[in-house]
């Protein structure tokens, strides 16, 4: 139902995931069951978990080790993995400035050009070491370095930016990326995001998306929610986007997963996710906090280093365990960071969900004191949800 603002605007209520709680049905089952498969451009996953394609979270050590672990890493290929040979004394840099000086850093280090040849050696060392060699450009890299990336043999391409629609009008100078056409072309499977309604992700299905990104805003290293004042919270983003992917598959046959990317910490955050409709999450804090991480406790945006208009932060998250503990366990914190596939199949076992698409038919409940009921002690002391 809308919500008069004024006399002449009316809004939609929309939900955020700490909104909500899961809600157990007739059933339960054995967690081991719990079949947490998927796939995305005909390549199956174990675990429905990407890691996003920012420079503080993904390099190709990490890219390899997870595609072993049965999930997927992205390179970004406007960071410094494709700007730098070797990458680390920038990131010691950005690791080691103060707060104050860091978007200026940002700026300078990123000011260094995108060099074809790097964005060819990451891909090739990725897939060298036999991990699937997924990356993300914008729309104005996917164009410019387009055909770099197909003739390296890039397994995934994601092109992500704040908003991607098939709709964007561009200066007469200007040449925009035509979406469907680079679908068609582009050898390997294009995801294509970010969004956060029915229309825009129904369009980029329709585009040929072999996966559609939802989320606008909602990261923890993210500002533009308030540089820009724009986005959709992710319990309705993606509830609305999973519609359009259903609608399509009834129309088509063709059945194009939806991706929740951004703002999902713990493990009830990405069960959630997935109640609300989404096919896999993707996270890049949780991940910053493994040891190995290229940013050495740290997690900053895509767009901060922006030379115009920063609209992400670097945040200090620290690090809390190997790669394997927070996503496969066994968790060392109890705070629901840690074995990020054991809640998700825990969850699953409590709700009776057999897989994934059982996961997204289960009951939804509005549930703003879900995080705080009864929490009192564990808020006071710091602890478990408390922290």
């Amino acid at each position: 139902m809308d919500i008069q603002l004024g006399r002449g605007k009316t809004a939609r209520r929309a939900y955020g995931i700490d909104e909500i709680a899961l809600v157990p049905g007739p059933r339960t089952l054995d967690p081991s069951l719990a079949n947490t498969r998927w796939t995305i451009g005909g390549i199956e996953r174990d675990i429905p978990i990407i890691a996003s394609a920012m420079d503080g979270v993904v390099d190709v050590n990490m890219a390899v080790r997870l595609s072993q672990l049965g999930a997927i890493g992205v390179i970004n290929l406007e960071g410094v993995q494709t700007r730098y040979d070797d990458p680390n004394p920038q990131l010691d840099r950005i690791a080691a400035v103060g707060k104050d000086e860091f978007v200026g850093l940002m700026q300078e280090l990123y000011a260094e050009p995108i060099k074809e040849d790097l964005i060819a050696k990451r891909i090739r060392e990725v897939k060298e070491q036999g991990g699937i060699a997924a990356v993300s450009a914008t729309p104005a890299a996917a164009l410019k370095f387009g055909s770099a990336i197909a003739e390296a043999g890039a397994d995934l391409l994601f092109i992500q930016a704040t908003v991607v629609s098939t709709a964007h009008l561009s200066p007469e100078a200007v040449t925009p990326l035509d979406l469907a056409k680079f679908c068609q072309d582009m050898p390997m499977p294009v995801a294509l995001g970010n969004c956060v309604t029915y229309e825009v992700a129904l369009n980029l299905m329709k585009a040929g998306a072999a996966a559609v990104m939802v989320g606008i805003g909602p990261g923890a290293a993210c500002t533009s929610r308030g540089v820009l004042g724009v986005g959709v919270p992710q319990a309705t983003a993606v509830s609305d986007c999973a519609a359009a992917r259903d609608d399509y598959f009834r129309e088509t046959g063709t059945y194009v997963p939806i991706i929740a990317d951004g703002g999902l910490v713990t493990g009830g955050d990405i069960c959630k996710c997935i109640a609300c409709g989404a096919d896999a999450v993707m996270i890049g804090s949780p991940f910053a906090r493994a040891a190995g991480a290229p940013g050495r406790g740290f997690h900053w945006g895509m767009a901060t280093p922006s030379p115009v208009l920063p609209r992400g932060t670097r945040i200090n998250v620290g690090t809390t365990g190997t790669l394997e503990e927070i996503l496969v366990g066994p968790a060392k914190l109890d705070d629901g960071t840690h074995n990020l596939l054991g809640a998700l199949k825990t969850s699953m076992g409590t709700l009776g969900a057999k897989d994934l698409k059982e996961m997204q038919q289960v009951e939804v409940v509005i549930a703003p004191s879900l995080l705080t009921e009864g929490k009192v002690y564990q808020k006071a002391q710091q602890l478990g949800m408390g922290k």
